[in-house]
């Protein structure tokens, strides 16, 4: 059975502690959804260490739900984690993501391979490959056509029968610019210039 992430963005209310404020102290800014639509192991891992295949060193594991989360994240996730129907339930500031180190790489594996056969199948086959590669990767794929351990970009190359793609895992890499994560970030950062980095958080868990 898949995992998938549910969630979305907060900020904190700038009158919080005023005389002229008496709501709650943090607002649900927008749903994760229409931003984010992935099923991607290896970004669930490095963010919150759900289903941590490859070894990253989670951003924010197994932090629960925030105990001051707005009514809006609370209608959507709280009775879910309550009852055991999400799991996982974690939190992270635009301060921790703006401050991410996107060259680190896992401790397992050290790349995603991407194969299919040319012309003849749409099937698309995925694996992340350790160093040195699995054999079973080999005998499907014969091998790479240059030393890959070192690639620190996206390596793409065609055999007579198949069409293959190599890209290093790195924080980068699983959350960078051929993802969804990027829409999440820049809506984060937005907000960051109102309400500051530490006032704006990415609420999630998942199923």
């Amino acid at each position: 059975m898949s995992t998938d992430i549910h969630g979305g963005i907060e900020f904190r209310h700038p009158g919080v502690g005023t005389d002229y404020y008496d709501g709650e102290p943090w607002v649900a800014a927008m749903d994760l959804w229409p931003l984010y639509d992935e099923t991607d192991y290896a970004a669930f891992g490095c963010l919150f260490g759900v289903r941590n295949y490859v070894g990253f060193q989670p951003l924010a594991p197994d932090r629960g739900l925030p105990s001051d989360l707005s009514s809006g994240m609370r209608s959507q996730l709280g009775s879910c984690v309550a009852s055991g129907a999400l799991h996982n339930a974690g939190w992270v500031t635009w301060a921790e993501l703006a401050s991410i180190d996107l060259t680190v790489a896992p401790d397992d594996c050290i790349g995603r391979l991407t194969w299919r056969t040319r012309l003849t199948s749409s099937t698309v086959h995925r694996r992340l490959v350790s160093d040195p590669w699995p054999t079973e990767v080999l005998s499907a794929v014969g091998e790479p056509p240059m030393d890959l351990r070192h690639a620190t970009a996206r390596v793409e190359w065609a055999t007579d029968k198949l069409a293959c793609t190599y890209e290093p895992l790195t924080v980068g890499a699983v959350l960078g610019p051929e993802t969804h994560w990027p829409h999440v970030f820049a809506v984060m950062k937005a907000l960051a210039g109102r309400f500051g980095n530490d006032g704006v958080r990415l609420v999630v868990a998942f199923d």
